[in-house]
C-alpha cells in the first residue's frame, strides 16, 4: 500500500478552495492509500502568530479535517509538532540544501516581498517541507500547482541524500486531480482563492454562515455577457464559479453548462449559493459535534503516536547512515 502525505497551515480560516483542493482530495485518498494529514503548525510560525490565534486555528483544522470525513481510524491526524522527528530531520536536510536552492523559490520570494525584516525559518521552511514528506517515504503528495516547486526541490534533496549516503529515501511524486485542484477567488480569478486574502469577500470560510455565503456568492464578479459557459481563457470568473458548482454538486462541467443554457448570471448564483451552502451545512454541523465532544485531543495524540512510529524508525536510520552514533 502506498504512503501519502499532506497538510494544511492553521494560519487564517480554511476556504471553501482548501475543501475543494485538498480536503476532499484526501477524503477520498484514505480509501486507497495509508495516510497521514498533517496540520502544519510548525511552518506556520515562519510568519509572526498570535499564540491564541494558533492554538484554536490548529485545532479548528484538525476538527475540519475530520468534519469532511477524514477518518482518524484509517489516516493519521495531528499536528506537526507533535511528531518531533519532523524538526530533527528538517535540520539534517537543511545541511544539504544549498543557499542558491532556497533563493530560487518562488514562495519565499512573494512571502518576504516589501518586508523590512524576514525570519531565516521563512527561508529554510522547504527543507522542513521536505522532511515532512521523506520522513513517511512518501509515494504522493497532494499540492497545489503553487507547491510543486517545493516538492521539486524535496525530490533533489531525497536524489542527493541517496547518491551520498545510500539508496533509502523514496522519490515522492505530486497528486495533482485534473479539475478543481485550483479554485479562484471570487473578486479576482486571476488569484487563487486564500484565506490570507485581506478582502474575506474574496474567499468562501468552510465555516461561514448560510446568509455570509449567498452574500458572498451574489457579489462575485461575473464576466462581461451574460452566457453561463465555461472558458477559462475568455471567461474566467465564471468559469471559477462553474468549477465550484461542479465540486460541490458532483457534477460535469458540461452537465452545469447544459443546466444554465439560456439563463443569465443572476439564477446561476443564486443556486450555487445552494449548492455550497448545502454541502457546508452539514460539515459545520459535523464540526460544532466534535469540537463539543472533546474527544479531538485524543484523536491527535493517537494520530501522533502512530505517526511516531514510523517516523522515529526513519530518523535513525538516516542518522546512521550519516555516520551519527544511534543509541
Amino acid at each position: 500500500m502506498k504512503t501519502v502525505l499532506s497538510g494544511i497551515q492553521p494560519s487564517g480560516k480554511l476556504t471553501l478552495g482548501n475543501y475543494i483542493g485538498a480536503i476532499k482530495n484526501f477524503v477520498a485518498l484514505q480509501h486507497e492509500y495509508k495516510c497521514n494529514f498533517m496540520v502544519v503548525d510548525l511552518h506556520a510560525i515562519t510568519v509572526p502568530q498570535d499564540p491564541a490565534a494558533l492554538t484554536e486555528q490548529s485545532e479548528a483544522v484538525a476538527a475540519l479535517y475530520i468534519a469532511a470525513g477524514i477518518d482518524p481510524s484509517k489516516a493519521n491526524v495531528y499536528l506537526q509538532s507533535h511528531v518531533m522527528q519532523h524538526a530533527q530531520l528538517g535540520w539534517l536536510l537543511t545541511t544539504l540544501t544549498s543557499m542558491g536552492e532556497l533563493e530560487r523559490m518562488t514562495q519565499f520570494k512573494d512571502k518576504s516581498a516589501g518586508k523590512d525584516s524576514v525570519g531565516a525559518g521563512l527561508f529554510v521552511y522547504p527543507a522542513l517541507m521536505a522532511a515532512d514528506i521523506l520522513l513517511y517515504n512518501a509515494d504522493l503528495v497532494p499540492v497545489g500547482e503553487d507547491q510543486k516547486q517545493h516538492l521539486e526541490l524535496t525530490r533533489d534533496l531525497a536524489g542527493r541524500f541517496n547518491h551520498r549516503f545510500g539508496d533509502y529515501f523514496t522519490l515522492p511524486e505530486p497528486y495533482i486531480p485534473e479539475v478543481g485542484a485550483r479554485i479562484m477567488s471570487l473578486d479576482d480569478a486571476a488569484n487563487k482563492m486564500s484565506k490570507s486574502n485581506p478582502n474575506p469577500g474574496s474567499y468562501i470560510a468552510l465555516l461561514d454562515t448560510p446568509d455570509e455565503i449567498r452574500k458572498k456568492i451574489s457579489r462575485a464578479t461575473t464576466d462581461s455577457g451574460r452566457e453561463v459557459k465555461f472558458d477559462p481563457a475568455n471567461k474566467p470568473e465564471v468559469s471559477n464559479l462553474i468549477t465550484i458548482y461542479s465540486q460541490c454538486a458532483g457534477l460535469s462541467i458540461a452537465e452545469v453548462e447544459q443546466r444554465y443554457e439560456g439563463q443569465m448570471y443572476g439564477p446561476f448564483k443564486k443556486d450555487l449559493a445552494e449548492v455550497v451552502v448545502s454541502v457546508l451545512d452539514p460539515l459545520q454541523q459535523r464540526y460544532r459535534d466534535i469540537r463539543e465532544s472533546g474527544e479531538l485531543r485524543s484523536i491527535l495524540r493517537q494520530g501522533a503516536e502512530r505517526a511516531s512510529e514510523v517516523a522515529d524508525k526513519t530518523l535513525k536510520e538516516v542518522q546512521r547512515l550519516m555516520g551519527f552514533v544511534v543509541l
